[in-house]
């Protein structure tokens, strides 16, 4: 990823983490909590929703750490373009949906913010992708079996020739 990007995440993990930590609950206090009592500075109705989004906030810290560690350009190589194609866009849309929470912990109306438009583009482009991965996926047509089923499935009427003739054998015996 670029500098730009990585400074970008770092900054919404952050962002998230002290929104995280204004609550009263720090990320080890939580998992003790989850196996102890529950901490009294914060309603107890609350407790499995910060439980779950410490656990998400730990697997989404994970998971950039893992694609950080790769090159771009050596992940790139790999795939071909449409899967390329695949990589970028969930890639920037993970990207804006992580702004989007950070505006969301700054206090930030993220439904007034130009971010939505860019995740519409962006799913926009995600449909465009998946209606070309269902045409690859779609079964092609065999034109010349197709005519052939086609001509043999249906019927024809026999020639009136032909018809006369099976008569008149019938009625000589």
């Amino acid at each position: 990823m670029k500098n730009g990007e990585e400074s970008l995440i770092e900054n919404v993990m952050l962002g998230s983490r002290q929104a995280f930590r204004e609550s009263g609950v720090h990320g080890s206090e939580l998992v003790i909590m989850a196996d102890e009592e529950i901490n009294e500075d914060y309603p107890v109705e609350i407790h499995e929703y910060l439980s779950a989004f410490e656990n998400s906030i730990g697997a989404v810290d994970e998971m950039l750490k893992t694609m950080m560690s790769v090159s771009r350009n050596e992940l790139l190589q790999k795939l071909d373009p449409l899967e390329q194609a695949k990589v970028d866009l969930v890639s920037a849309y993970t990207l804006n949906s992580m702004f989007w929470v950070y505006l969301a912990t700054q206090g930030v109306n993220p439904k007034e913010h130009p971010v939505k438009q860019e995740l519409e583009r962006i799913r926009v482009y995600m449909n465009r992708v998946k209606e070309i991965t269902d045409k690859k996926k779609a079964g092609k047509l065999d034109r010349g079996a197709a005519s052939r089923f086609v001509k043999n499935a249906l019927w024809e009427p026999k020639p009136k020739n032909a018809s006369k003739v099976a008569n008149k054998g019938k009625n000589k015996n």
